[in-house]
């Protein structure tokens, strides 16, 4: 035992060389950039590239510009030898592989950070794709992020806003999400659910699992043998219109948001097959998610963007995040308006939906409202759909398509009865509330006569505002002071005082240097306050 901890300590202490080394090699005390992360993640192997391809779907914990940097990591890694993942077959299904499979291509069709993927036929004939961890890889990077948080003090750095990032937290929360996607039953069952949901839709289709054959570190799937959604000259070849496949693939998504509240993460173009005239949603490990209360609020967003309505908008966004101190509300109002006015100027058939769902978020954010992890997932999913929609069917705009599916799930679940019913109730209560008016006017009077009426107030920037005064205060202190001096200088020079500097008297010559020295620092002030 005291040779295995031995041991452990031994390899954390080389992997940790490791690690300072890839940190002193890119300079990190310098500060870290947005190219720069990405390449020390690189540089770091496969776990933190791992880490990285997540964090760059994670807005709400990293800025823009190191999300869109962190995009760009490889996803494909060195293959593990075959015996290896044949190995790891046998180990977890407790028996020969040739028992379950009549053959496994040695040649996989992926190798990423975490797993391989390899075709296989199974002993009934069915074409699947299995898909198997890499050995220890759970340890090795628990072990990894043990180590980054042992060296997080020198992964502290400044963002463009001039705000620190705890590292520490976002370490934790990008473990938390590697764990998730480590366990394949999880995958498995986001299979299931995706299935179920698209039961009915013809031209929709995803991976079956084949339960008895998956465990949490492989799991065997349908293969879907098809042509990359962005291969645009394969599929025109083959008859497809991609106008269509753009406008179905978009009607698909936006079914996925606002109907199952349960939706493909990360839509990039490697993710999405058309195989058989079906559009095939493939790696179902990150999914987002989104209860009734978040779709609702986000058709009331969408909704008020439509009416052009930034007062019920500013009320959603409000409703979505968590206010961590004082709002300005006018502040915000106005950020809003000048969010969406440059957008609309564009007209709804060339709006980017998902640009304004991320400004929007960041504008949020500055203004210290915390957003919720699986709305930032969404704004995030939302671009990375639009690119894939611009690469392929660029005539397909996904805002026009939202919209238009939003307004027939409303028309699906209108009911005139229900309707008439609650404008019934609220004509009663706004009549029942008129009623009440002329009591209530004769009770404000009364209190008003008595000497009891309150007014209460609540100001916005009262710091700000007083900040401003008393440098108004200063600047009006000052100006008094220098004319002063200087005019009671001048009255002193009708003085019979000796000795006599310059030709005035002492006195008078002390005072005017005063009062030069106080108009200059005046000046000072001036010209760099408006700098």
């Amino acid at each position: 035992m005291t040779t295995n901890n031995k041991q452990q300590n031994d390899a954390s202490g080389i992997r940790l060389k490791e690690i300072l080394g890839v940190l002193k090699k890119h300079h990190i005390t310098s500060g870290i950039q947005p190219e720069k992360l990405r390449q020390i993640l690189e540089d770091l192997g496969p776990t933190y590239v791992k880490l990285g391809q997540i964090m760059s779907m994670r807005s709400d914990m990293l800025p823009e510009s190191y999300c869109k940097e962190l995009e760009r990591l490889r996803t494909d890694v060195k293959p593990l030898p075959f015996d290896v993942i044949q190995s790891e077959i046998e180990k977890e299904l407790g028996k020969p592989a040739d028992v379950f499979f009549k053959e496994i291509s040695p040649e996989p069709l992926g190798s990423a950070s975490i797993a391989q993927v390899h075709p296989a036929v199974l002993s009934n004939g069915d074409q699947v794709v299995i898909k198997v961890q890499r050995p220890q890889i759970h340890e090795i990077m628990e072990e990894d992020i043990k180590l980054m948080r042992r060296a997080v003090s020198l992964l502290k750095f400044t963002m463009g806003t001039g705000e620190l990032i705890d590292f520490r937290t976002v370490i934790d929360e990008l473990w938390k999400t590697s764990q998730e996607e480590m366990d394949f039953l999880k995958e498995a069952a986001n299979c299931d659910t995706f299935w179920e949901n698209h039961r009915e839709i013809k031209y929709v289709t995803c991976p079956k699992v084949y339960h008895e054959l998956t465990t949490s570190h492989i799991m065997v799937m349908s293969y879907i043998e098809g042509i990359q959604i962005d291969h645009i000259g394969e599929l025109e070849e083959q008859g497809y219109d991609m106008t269509e496949i753009g406008r179905k693939a978009a009607e698909n998504y936006c079914k996925q948001i606002l109907e199952d509240g349960f939706f493909h993460a990360d839509p990039h173009p490697g993710n999405i097959r058309i195989s058989g005239g079906q559009i095939a949603w493939l790696d179902l490990g990150m999914m987002g998610t989104l209860s009734s209360r978040y779709r609702a609020l986000f058709k009331r967003a969408v909704s008020a963007v439509l009416k052009n309505d930034i007062y019920d908008l500013k009320n959603v966004l409000l409703a979505l995040g968590d206010a961590k101190g004082r709002i300005n509300h006018a502040r915000l109002y106005t950020d809003i308006d000048d969010i969406v006015s440059k957008f609309l100027t564009t007209g709804f058939g060339n709006m980017d939906v998902g640009d304004l769902i991320e400004k929007l978020l960041d504008m949020i954010k500055s203004h210290n409202i915390a957003i919720p992890p699986d709305i930032t997932l969404l704004g995030r999913s939302m671009v990375t759909m639009e690119g894939m929609l611009s690469a392929c069917s660029p005539e397909v705009n996904m805002f026009q398509i939202l919209s238009g599916h939003m307004t027939s799930i409303l028309l699906d679940d209108f009911d005139l009865r229900h309707e008439l019913k609650h404008n019934v109730r609220l004509a009663y209560s706004s009549l029942a509330k008129s009623l009440e008016i002329p009591a209530q006017l004769s009770d404000l009077l009364s209190i008003t006569k008595n000497g009891q009426t309150k007014l209460n107030l609540e100001l916005t920037n009262v710091e700000e505002a007083g900040g401003m005064f008393q440098n108004s205060v200063h600047f009006l202190s000052l100006s008094i002071l220098t004319a002063s001096l200087f005019i009671g200088s001048s009255l002193l020079c009708l003085a019979p005082v000796k000795p006599l500097l310059l030709g005035i008297p002492w006195p008078a010559f002390v005072g005017f240097c005063i009062a030069g020295v106080l108009f200059i620092c005046l000046l000072l002030r001036i010209f760099f306050r408006r700098k």
